[in-house]
């Protein structure tokens, strides 16, 4: 599956500029959303090809987005790669455990997930 469309999913202005400008300079087309509920509503209106999720939200954290995604059958195809501060070994296993395909840790390096894409295409 060819990777062109990537929703960013973060509360943090600054962590959505980071990772979409890592994006666009490879040729990404990047769309953002601030929580899980506006998350769920751009991934159901335009289903990307990816998503990058962070956890810690207000509202539905992205353990909690992620598994819904998981479990829709129209979404769960739609890999999801989570982007978390949260660096404990459990947090990583538990985030694989709700349907992630990957699990990095920020500050995300360009040269790991630029990798992490590249072995889904």
């Amino acid at each position: 599956m060819a990777i062109h469309h990537v929703l960013i999913v973060d509360d943090s202005p600054t962590e959505r500029y980071y990772l979409s400008d890592i994006l666009v300079r490879q040729g990404y087309s990047v769309s953002t959303a601030e929580t899980g509920e506006e998350a769920m509503l751009k991934i159901r209106a335009s289903k990307p090809d990816l998503i990058l999720m962070d956890v810690v939200m207000p509202g539905a954290n992205g353990f909690q987005v992620t598994r819904s995604i998981a479990r829709d059958p129209e979404l769960k195809d739609v890999p999801v790669i989570i982007c978390s501060s949260k660096n404990q070994e459990t947090d990583k296993i538990w985030g694989l455990r709700q349907g992630a395909c990957a699990y990095l840790v920020k500050p995300v390096v360009a040269g790991e997930l630029l990798a992490q894409i590249a072995a889904l295409g």
